[in-house]
């Protein structure tokens, strides 16, 4: 029996450009980017960063991919609790936390499994919270055509945790309400609800 080769993963250009950058900010930190802990950190580093802004090569044409359905259901749809994580453009640091993402159909729904990739698309990039919040919400509107769109992010930010103010428990929530949700109170109000609302028993 013949042995199977091992196959060599080669890092990327950009990778290996981003390795070169993280080996000079060790030896800036007073570090040895020789030392046998910190060998191979740059190389890791830089993969991490191209996976952490992967959204950027992302498109939501290819995400869609043609998943828009013709249904006469006009009532709220809700996907809630796409859990994320992003870096925060002022300091690399991560924010992480929920999305809760509703819509009111016109006439067409969008597969339940691309309203979370959406949200990815967004989350892996350089953002601040708000950002990301009204970034979910207008693609959506623009994609599906809805009669509203209605999106809640609540994160917590490691640039508050781990240094500044230094606050661990603390959060931020933002909304981005578009059409129907925007103008009706009783819309908002049912999709604050259902949010808030222990459906699935967890």
């Amino acid at each position: 029996m013949s042995e199977r080769k091992a196959v060599v993963e080669l890092p990327r250009p950009e990778e290996e450009s981003i390795a070169d950058l993280m080996k000079q900010v060790l030896m800036r930190l007073g570090e040895d980017p020789t030392r046998e802990g910190l060998v191979q950190t740059p190389a890791r580093a830089g993969k991490a960063y191209r996976f952490l802004t992967s959204g950027y090569s992302m498109d939501v044409k290819r995400i869609v991919n043609g998943a828009l359905f013709s249904v006469t259901y006009d009532e709220m749809v809700i996907v809630k609790n796409i859990e994320f994580f992003s870096l925060c453009e002022h300091h690399l640091l991560p924010f992480f936390g929920k999305v809760h993402v509703a819509y009111l159909p016109k006439d067409k729904v969008i597969g339940l499994s691309k309203i979370p990739r959406i949200v990815d698309m967004f989350a892996r990039r350089l953002q601040v919270q708000e950002r990301l919040t009204r970034e979910i919400a207008e693609t959506i509107q623009n994609v599906v055509d809805p009669k509203g769109v209605g999106v809640i992010c609540e994160a917590r930010h490691f640039c508050m945790m781990m240094r500044g103010v230094e606050k661990q428990h603390s959060g931020t929530v933002t909304s981005a309400m578009l059409g129907g949700f925007r103008d009706r109170k009783e819309t908002r109000d049912e999709f604050l609800s259902l949010v808030n609302q222990d459906s699935l028993g967890r």
